[in-house]
Order: C-alpha cells, then structure tokens, then sequence
C-alpha cells in the first residue's frame, strides 16, 4: 500500500463518503432518512410515528467518556425534533490497563447522565480488547418523533438564515484543558483559567438539548444540524451537501468562546474547524429568524446570524474583514493535531 493512499486521522472526506453511500447505500419503504452527508441519523416510520436512530462513537481521551457518548447521541435525536429515549453502548476497554473502578466509572457515567436526560440503557456490549490504549465508547441512541415534527438535515433551503446557538468550539476547549493541563501550566496558564476551560464539558455544556427544543417549536425552521467533528466550518459543508445548497458564512459573526479562541490559538489551531459539540446549526426561513433569535433571548441563550444558504453555483463562500475566500473544510478534526 503506498503512503499517498493512507487515509488520515478523522472523518473520512466527503466526496469518497459520498461515493461509498451512493454505492452501498440500501433502500426500504419504511425508510424516511437513510444514509447521507450530513444527515446524523435514521428515521424509520413506525406507523403511527417515526423511530430515530442515532450511533456516534466517543474516540477522544477523556475522563468522562461516558458522560460525553450520552450527551453527544441525544443532541443528534434532539436536532431531529425527536425525543431520546432509549441507549444501546458497546464498550471496548484497553487490554492491560482496565480496573474494576475503570469499568463501574464508565457505567456510572452513562447511568447519570442518561437520567438526568429521561433516558433508559436498555442494552450494549463491554469487552476488554486487544490493541487499544484507551476506553472507547460507541453509542447507540434511539428516539421517537410526530410525523408533522421531523426535522432533517436535508430541509435547509436556499435563502435560510443561518444562525448559530451557543458558541464555538465549545468541545474543543473542554478537551485541550482537560488532556494538555500539565503543558499548559508550563506554558504560564494559571489554575483558575485551565478549570474554567475544562467546565465547559458543562458551562456552557455540550449539549444542545434544549436550544434544538427552542428551534424545534419555532415557526420558520427548515433545519437543524450538531457540529462535532470538523467544527462549524464542516458542519456548514455538511449542512448545505444535504440540503444540495451553497452557503456564505461571515467569519467575524462566529461567536467564539473566550478560553475557546485563547486555547486554539495558543496551539494554532483553527477554531472554525475544531470540535463543536455544544454549538447548534439551525437554517430558518429569513422572516421568522427574527421570532427565533427572541425565543432564545428570553431563555438566556446566545443566538448569532453567521451566514446564510445560497443557491449550490454559488458554492462555500467565508467573507472575513470583508475578504471573500473559500469557507475551509476539515476532514481531520484540527485537534488530532494535539494527540
């Protein structure tokens, strides 16, 4: 095998997964989202509702594993305008290196964290395995929806506003806090700011629950999106491949969390492409954005219009400092350049 054709850390790129699905994918009548870019999760009908089925693994080093593997596969249920309800893990453990404690941690975390969502563990798979240096957790997220509530990835339209909720990269800085503690201290960081970057995970949270709630009863809202790997820049490369749309975002719009944009410059990172669980992508219709950016100001949580849809020849578009450029994209997450 030659280097050339060695796939790098991440997602696989869009086009080759595009490629892939179009060949491989299967169809069904029952079926109403099946495999697709930047659609996150299936949508089976069951009659007198939809089934949402949602899978997303928890790769990345951390401590609260399985805490993230809850909150990271209820957000794409919830962005659906589903419900989650159920939970399915397949927990694999590193060979030499798993403790009793390492394990009842693991379950205690998805425990907890799927209570305090109504969520029920309903079934799964744990093993130690051979080969790994870390916990990996893959999980499995089932939810129910109204046939007249679907939201799909797929549903933006030309001419949508784009608004981000939250901010970005909340993840991110969850994760370089957490993981790189011992060198930012050497490099002057003092306590107080590491902690309050590692909060994040909580404040202001990875989950967006309860913004895709807000978006999910708002008149006007064509479609919602969780960027995760690849940060909003993909996310927005993802949302408009769906919805077959081109997209204009403004760059100096991005609402960027404080720690956030400090710790990814400090490491070079680009915030636009790192990870952004805890952010919402949501594509409105430009006369309701308005009621929308209300709705989430009476709840207390930050909305920015950053872009929006374009007819597809128009193609990804960043604008920054008045600059037109090509909107980037990261098929590799840009914190798998700290790992």
């Amino acid at each position: 095998m030659s280097q050339s054709s060695v796939l790098p850390t991440g997602k696989l790129p869009l086009e080759m997964l595009q490629q892939l699905l179009g060949r491989y994918a299967q169809s069904d009548p029952r079926l109403i989202a099946g495999p697709g870019i930047g659609e996150d999760v299936a949508v089976v009908d069951m009659g007198d509702r939809y089934l949402v089925i949602k899978t997303d693994p928890i790769t990345f080093a951390t401590e609260q594993i399985g805490w993230y593997a809850v909150h990271v596969n209820a957000n794409d249920i919830a962005t659906s305008g589903a419900t989650p309800l159920w939970m399915l893990n397949t927990i694999l453990l590193p060979e030499g290196k798993t403790t009793r404690d390492l394990a009842d941690s693991i379950l205690y975390q998805l425990h907890e964290a799927c209570v305090s969502l109504g969520i029920v563990l309903v079934g799964g798979h744990t093993e130690i395995t051979w080969g790994l240096d870390r916990p990996i957790v893959v999980g499995v997220m089932i939810g129910e929806v109204a046939k007249d509530r679907l939201i799909t990835t797929a549903g933006a339209r030309v001419g949508d506003e784009i608004v981000v909720v939250k901010s970005i990269p909340i993840e991110a800085t969850a994760i370089i806090a957490q993981e790189k503690a011992d060198d930012l201290r050497a490099r002057g960081y003092n306590q107080e700011t590491i902690q309050r970057a590692a909060r994040y995970l909580h404040d202001p949270g990875i989950s967006v629950m309860e913004a895709a709630k807000i978006a999910a009863s708002a008149p006007g809202v064509h479609a919602m999106h969780d960027p995760t790997e690849g940060g909003l820049a993909t996310g927005l490369h993802e949302l408009a491949c769906a919805a077959g749309a081109g997209v204009r975002m403004w760059a100096d719009r991005v609402p960027l969390a404080p720690e956030g944009a400090r710790l990814c410059a400090e490491y070079g990172l680009d915030p636009l492409g790192s990870i952004a669980s805890g952010a919402l992508i949501v594509a409105i219709a430009r006369e309701a954005t308005g009621d929308l950016l209300a709705r989430y100001q009476a709840a207390g949580i930050r909305a920015t219009i950053v872009g929006e849809l374009t007819p597809p020849g128009e193609g990804m578009i960043m604008v920054r400092g008045g600059i037109q450029e090509p909107l980037p994209r990261f098929d590799a997450d840009e914190i798998t350049r700290l790992f």
